[in-house]
């Protein structure tokens, strides 16, 4: 890796990198309309994930399987060059069928919304 990638991502993460290891592990859960979530290594740790360190036109749901570079920053683990290896509707077992980010987003929408106050009767 050459000294100017490596200040690039530094720069970019905003601290020190401790680490720089890659890892596989599985997507916990990941919002596309805030564009971040979170990654469980083969390690057993939590790695935050933000929609930069992904591949244009990657997208996230959970359980898929992905490859990251495992960093350790000033704001805590960080997945870094996320690459997709197998969706997790492709893994079988059980998983919930997937919705699409249409869908998702009206499920977000109406779960924000504000219950109606029920009016009392005399």
């Amino acid at each position: 890796m050459s000294i100017a990638l490596i200040l690039c991502v530094k720069v970019r993460y905003g601290g020190k990198m401790a680490e720089g290891k890659k890892m596989e592990g599985s997507v916990k859960w990941f919002n596309s309309r805030k564009g971040y979530g979170f990654i469980k290594g083969d390690d057993n740790e939590d790695y935050f994930v933000h929609y930069t360190a992904l591949s244009n036109g990657t997208f996230l749901r959970e359980n898929d399987r992905v490859e990251f570079t495992a960093a350790t920053t000033e704001k805590g683990k960080q997945a870094q060059s996320v690459t997709l290896l197998q969706k997790g509707s492709d893994l079988g077992g059980g998983h919930k069928e997937r919705k699409s980010n249409e869908e998702e987003y009206e499920e977000e929408e109406m779960s924000e919304e504000q219950p109606e106050e029920e009016s009392e009767e005399e």
